[in-house]
């Protein structure tokens, strides 16, 4: 199998990323391409990234102005090739499991019909997760989700982990830039509008802690902060706007499922890495330009 495409992205929170991407390449012994975006870190970030040397990484990007979280991993989408299973992981994401991606794939190959598959979220969040039914084959098992409504909070599979099977890539095409949403409406398109169901592991341990103590971070070297009055943490907080986001642009959410529903457009979605894509399907460009303005305006 042509090993998956791990889709990773930074953005400021330095000594968080150096523990978890340094975790994720000493400790995981499964196969995988990395790429990495650093979406326009503030604190030596992209100074740590470029020291790093495994031959597994194939790819290094910086983006000189922070687009947002969607257009970032569309751009490492659109060069994934047509047979690779896509895994999106964020910086605050610990693996503890060396073969996690193999326990990922354990489901896919048990369960043909699941397309998605993600985790819940873990310590430090509230343990909780939406509507689920059990589902077991041949000794493996996941959490089908159970139900994906367009006004359903938190029905869906969150996105700090995700891997996707390369024949619901086909259907679903990007993560979607006009309504700018990720992974809610990734798993109602994947649910209600593919043969495919999306879901979520459980045997694949992880921590999501949200800052690392300055004493003990791996990456103090390249640290541009005095940590004492500013810290990584302290610019991350200052520039992460997907809450504002939301309340800015929340409506285009309700507008492009109305659009689906009424059969106005397919499941799949364009994206602006992708000119091929927008010139054969409905794509809002304003709506998209937009989202991404949101992020230069306030996340730069």
């Amino acid at each position: 199998m042509t090993p998956p495409f791990v889709s990773y992205t930074t953005f400021n929170r330095l000594g968080l990323t150096a523990r978890n991407l340094n975790s994720l390449l000493s400790n995981t012994t499964d196969d995988f391409e990395l790429h990495i975006i650093d979406n326009n870190s503030q604190d030596g970030t992209w100074d740590y990234v470029q020291t790093l040397t495994d031959s597994r990484i194939k790819s290094k990007t910086r983006f000189e102005i922070n687009f947002g979280p969607i257009y970032s991993v569309n751009f490492n989408l659109a060069r994934r090739r047509p047979d690779q299973y896509f895994i999106v992981i964020e910086g605050d994401v610990h693996q503890y499991a060396p073969d996690w991606i193999s326990r990922f794939m354990r489901v896919f190959e048990a369960f043909p019909e699941v397309g998605l598959l993600g985790m819940s979220r873990p310590s430090p969040y509230p343990p909780f997760l939406p509507e689920v039914s059990l589902q077991e084959r041949n000794g493996v098992n996941y959490l089908q989700l159970a139900r994906t409504e367009v006004n359903g909070t938190l029905d869906f599979i969150p996105g700090q982990c995700q891997m996707l099977r390369p024949e619901l890539i086909s259907m679903l095409g990007y993560w979607c830039e006009e309504c700018g949403y990720g992974d809610a409406e990734l798993s109602l398109r994947t649910n209600n509008y593919t043969p495919y169901k999306a879901g979520f592991v459980i045997d694949v341990p992880t921590d999501m802690e949200q800052s690392v103590p300055c004493e003990g971070c791996q990456a103090s070297p390249w640290c541009r902060f005095d940590k004492v009055s500013y810290k990584c943490q302290d610019v991350w907080a200052s520039k992460h706007k997907n809450e504002g986001f939301v309340a800015a642009n929340g409506w285009k959410y309700n507008a492009y499922f109305n659009e689906l529903s009424q059969g106005l457009r397919t499941a799949y979605c364009a994206s602006i890495h992708d000119p091929a894509s927008i010139s054969t399907h409905l794509y809002h460009m304003d709506w998209a330009l937009e989202n991404f303005a949101y992020y230069i305006i306030n996340a730069n």
